[in-house]
């Protein structure tokens, strides 16, 4: 197989469309000259320097402007290996800030019922995703706190979930006692695990004020949802006063050249890491920081910052506008999401036969299970962001003409 831009290319001549954009991290597509370019230059320079022994040029080059790429240029940063570790290092930052600020007896980390942060013992026992959950005896005494702001798992009392379901992580947090959390850790729109799930309006701007009452940080998990993937550079731009203390990246950084991790720092907090009496900063593994990890982020970025946004954006709304109809037909139970992420939920049963013929059709998908009772399943639809308008066409008539063979 070779690929190219969103199209994957079969040793049988035939192609198929990249409608997931791999593992949700092929962000600008295949083969970009772009992240070839930036690598190139890099390689005859260097393939791996210690930090502690080499100045990171082209990785504190990285670091600037990935922060001011996300619109928080002030912030500090570390870059990890991949996502998973990202939430790891972010756990560790929000413990040591929590407890240099005082008044904490521990540094528990709460999570939502439809949440997913990794694949270590860690972040799989801290969770909701009901399919990766660890056996009870394994989960290390841990597991999600609240219930998510979303039907499935939060059966609202006005029949629809709004601002006020932030009620819940407020109970979460005063059941265990403020002095004993550290943070709240979610993902500001809902990722593979309930299928592109977006939060009521004011409800990520209500968790961050709980949490400011009750001295507790707020990190948020944009490892799918960063970098333009919802439409904006952050998908907790989508909504005022919902700016988190600490924001994890990574897909959409990679996008799939490299594997790589950034946890963001607001400049109130990153002082608070240097202080004396603070514990140590977390270990961020020996290829984090690497050179050629870094010069591929930065063709990424290249690629990313030189897109018509008016034109991207355009495509987002394409994309929703092709796909919402699809809930007329039987086989989808609905469709949700923003930008270039969105869940088509489909009746029980039909999923791994809707995305046969998907394939069929010319266009992959990646699927979601794991919400509610009977759990909810479906296609994550996410096409790189520089697909063009007629790669979107192509995609939305293919998953149409799907549908339409189910039904």
């Amino acid at each position: 197989m070779t690929a190219s831009g969103p199209w994957l290319h079969l040793a049988d001549g035939r192609r198929i469309f990249d409608g997931s954009s791999g593992l949700l991290c092929v962000n600008v597509g295949h083969g970009s000259p772009k992240v070839f370019s930036r690598i190139e230059q890099q390689f005859p320079r260097s393939s791996f320097g210690g930090a502690a022994v080499v100045r990171p040029h082209t990785q504190l080059e990285l670091m600037n402007r990935l922060c001011r790429a996300v619109g928080r240029p002030e912030d500090s940063i570390a870059l990890a290996t991949c996502g998973t570790l990202g939430v790891e290092v972010a756990v560790a930052l929000a413990r040591n800030i929590a407890r240099v600020r005082g008044g904490k007896r521990r540094g528990d980390i709460l999570t939502s019922t439809l949440s997913y942060h990794g694949m270590s013992a860690l972040t799989l026992g801290l969770a909701g995703n009901h399919a990766r959950r660890p056996r009870p005896e394994d989960a290390l005494g841990l597991g999600p706190a609240f219930p998510a702001p979303y039907p499935p798992t939060h059966h609202h009392a006005a029949g629809s979930c709004d601002a006020s379901c932030a009620d819940e992580v407020a109970k979460a947090i005063d059941s265990r006692g403020a002095e004993n959390v550290a943070a709240v850790l979610l993902e500001p729109v809902n990722g593979t695990t309930g299928g592109a799930y977006v939060p009521p309006d004011g409800y990520l701007r209500r968790v961050k004020e709980i949490c400011r009452e009750r001295n507790v940080l707020v990190i948020h998990d944009e490892v799918l949802t960063g970098l333009w993937r919802t439409g904006t550079p952050l998908a907790s731009n989508h909504w005022d006063g919902a700016d988190p203390d600490l924001c994890i990246l990574s897909k959409g950084l990679g996008a799939g050249y490299t594997s790589v991790g950034a946890v963001l720092v607001s400049p109130e907090l990153a002082p608070l890491l240097r202080r004396e009496g603070a514990d140590p900063l977390p270990a961020m593994g020996t290829m984090a920081t690497h050179p050629l990890q870094a010069a591929a982020c930065l063709g990424v970025l290249d690629e990313l910052e030189s897109m018509d946004f008016d034109a991207f954006q355009a495509r987002g709304e394409q994309l929703g506008a092709r796909l919402r109809p699809l809930t007329g037909q039987p086989v989808v139970r609905d469709v949700r999401g923003l930008g270039h992420l969105y869940g088509v939920e489909v009746t029980p049963g039909l999923l791994w036969p809707l995305m046969e013929e998907c394939e069929r059709q010319g266009v992959f998908f990646y699927p979601f299970t794991g919400a509610g009772d009977p759990r909810s399943e479906g296609l994550v639809v996410a096409p790189p962001l520089n697909s063009s308008g007629e790669d979107i066409d192509f995609l939305t008539a293919a998953l149409t003409a799907a549908v339409a063979a189910l039904s």
